[in-house]
């Protein structure tokens, strides 16, 4: 009789193919599948199927539903034409279908750039996605119906920036064996003073501050808190930001600093 599996063996056979089931990948290993329980391929004809069977499994396991979010959509108009206008009619087919109530419990959130929404490389291409999207944002900003089929997001700014930081801060207090001194030695005042350090190393353009600056509280302090029961932020820790760890926008933005930094040809 064999020996039963261990954990680590019932991971290293399980999770790994099925993630890479679920995203549909075309080379998932026979053994490995069968060793997850796994039949069959996901491919792009069966997925909208799938994604049924997935919310009913979902809500007959006591979930509310699924969020699905197509990030960054707006990479549709760098591909080829062909290639651009068969994705935003799959778009269009699948708000159809959420629509149309042929997946309960869905909610679909497209996420992308205003050129991506506005401009002709984009949704406007294809007149009925267009018309499906259409949104007056002609009246202020404030008065934004949050009901509607698009939304526009307002910029970072600093309160917004200390807002998100002081929810993940609790989120991750929450998980901790110890979240009140997580909350105790990361407070609401060193997150401000985190925030306006990470803000003035990128020449103070708190807009594109959020992915640096969460990245840097959780790896670089918050875990530190959570692994070790002296450590003080204010005490062990110096913000230090290397240029390989920056995005092109991030770089530019320190590099601009201040007029001296620009170099003149």
């Amino acid at each position: 009789m064999a020996p039963p599996a261990t954990s680590r063996q019932i991971g290293k056979n399980f999770v790994a193919p099925h993630t890479a089931w679920l995203g549909g990948q075309p080379n998932v290993a026979a053994g490995a599948k069968r060793s997850a329980n796994l039949k069959g391929d996901v491919d792009h004809f069966g997925a909208l199927s799938f994604l049924q069977g997935l919310l009913v499994v979902l809500r007959d396991s006591g979930f509310g539903g699924l969020l699905l979010v197509l990030d960054e959509v707006e990479t549709l108009q760098r591909v080829r034409g062909d290639v651009r206008e068969k994705g935003l009619n799959a778009l269009r087919q699948l708000m159809d279908e959420v629509d149309a109530g042929r997946f309960p419990g869905l909610y679909l959130l497209v996420t992308g750039t205003p050129p991506f929404f506005e401009g002709p490389q984009g949704i406007q291409r294809l007149a009925p996605l267009a018309q499906r999207l259409q949104v007056d944002f002609a009246t202020e900003a404030r008065f934004d119906n949050p009901r509607a089929v698009q939304i526009r997001l307002a910029p970072f700014d600093f309160e917004r920036l200390l807002e998100v930081g002081r929810k993940v801060r609790d989120l991750f207090a929450e998980i901790s064996k110890d979240g009140p001194r997580i909350r105790r030695v990361a407070d609401d005042a060193y997150v401000g003073d985190f925030a306006r350090a990470i803000a003035g190393e990128l020449g103070g353009k708190v807009g594109i501050a959020p992915r640096l600056f969460l990245r840097k509280l959780v790896g670089d302090v918050l875990d530190r808190i959570d692994q070790f029961p002296d450590f003080d932020p204010r005490k062990h820790y110096s913000l230090t930001i290397a240029e390989t760890e920056l995005t092109e926008v991030e770089r530019n933005a320190r590099a601009a600093a201040h007029p001296d930094d620009i170099e003149l040809s």
